[in-house]
């Protein structure tokens, strides 16, 4: 019998989302519902899995942790790129790594969410209202005839400025290989600069992948050169914004506020500044969050198992 895990399964979704009774009667499958931290513990409760199924990167897997598994032979990740899993480590040991498709869409509506949250001090008004506190007691921010700062024109970044254009607002965009002619073609305007998009942004939206050239790509002197009347959103990673200089830069009034749905360490810490912060929405990473997406995470990933087992393995992470 071999044995299928699925960690960190926080909302207790996956075996609703799927059919895992096709990998019966040779597959038996479980679900670990809560993060474990430590590592001892981490390898005590997984170590005997011949598969894992994993969220992103809610567990890393470095080389150090995959030598401690010998029975791993099939590690499935939802989406098709997950930096936390040492890809080369798992080939040397003969770690079969799958991904699963994931839509652009879930993400792009979570970072509406953030903006308009921020604009409308919804967090603020929808608890004085449940505590029967003051009726009305902030003025809320118009979006329409402000400028929106699209940082990556992906598939995200595309969604996203699609719908700030139907707010009303002027779309900007600037990455590192943007093209004028590709900004014209998701409807917007090519900023000529990083810095000319961070200081022309009433909204700056986050939307890159992660890598070497993008880490810490939002700093002390980006953050500086935004107006202080202007919200910064991240639902793509963390490690794109100095959290350093983010802090101070929601500590001094660099900007107004932040909405992030990313972080350094997840689950967030009980003592992180971004939990307290008054200008500061923070969710906790549910960009990916929706019912469509786990349906699709976990269908392939039922789909990767079969195939695995088939001896042809699909959406094989090189």
């Amino acid at each position: 019998m071999t044995t299928c895990l699925i960690l960190d399964d926080y909302q207790d979704a996956a075996l609703r989302f799927a059919d895992w009774d096709r990998l019966a009667p040779g597959v038996r499958v479980g679900r670990i519902g809560e993060y474990i931290g430590d590592r001892d513990e981490l390898v005590s409760r997984i170590g005997e899995a011949e598969i894992l199924v994993i969220m992103r990167e809610r567990t890393p897997f470095p080389a150090d942790l995959l030598a401690r598994l010998p029975r791993l032979k099939l590690l499935v990740t939802s989406g098709m790129r997950n930096l936390s899993i040492d890809l080369a480590a798992a080939r040397q040991r003969g770690i079969t790594v799958c991904g699963t498709e994931s839509s652009p869409t879930p993400p792009a509506e979570l970072t509406w969410a953030l903006i308009l949250g921020l604009a409308r001090h919804l967090p603020l008004e929808a608890g004085n209202l449940r505590a029967n506190g003051p009726w009305q007691s902030t003025v809320g921010v118009d979006l329409a005839g402000k400028t929106l700062g699209v940082m990556g024109l992906g598939k995200i970044g595309q969604r996203v400025a699609a719908v700030g254009r139907a707010f009303g607002m002027e779309v900007i965009a600037w990455s590192q290989n943007l093209t004028a002619e590709r900004a014209a073609e998701a409807g917007a305007t090519l900023a000529p600069s990083k810095e000319a998009l961070c200081e022309a942004a009433d909204v700056l939206s986050l939307h890159l992948v992660l890598g070497e050239r993008t880490r810490s790509i939002v700093g002390e002197a980006e953050l500086r050169r935004m107006r202080e009347s202007a919200f910064l959103i991240n639902t793509s990673r963390a490690g794109l914004v100095d959290q350093a200089a983010l802090v101070a830069a929601l500590e001094r009034g660099w900007i107004a506020g932040a909405g992030l749905d990313v972080f350094d360490t997840e689950p967030l810490p009980p003592d992180s500044l971004f939990r307290h912060l008054p200008n500061v929405l923070a969710l906790p990473h549910l960009g990916y969050v929706s019912e469509a997406n786990y349906r699709r995470f976990f269908t392939q990933a039922v789909e990767d198992i079969e195939a695995w087992l088939g001896g042809a393995p699909v959406r094989v992470l090189e």
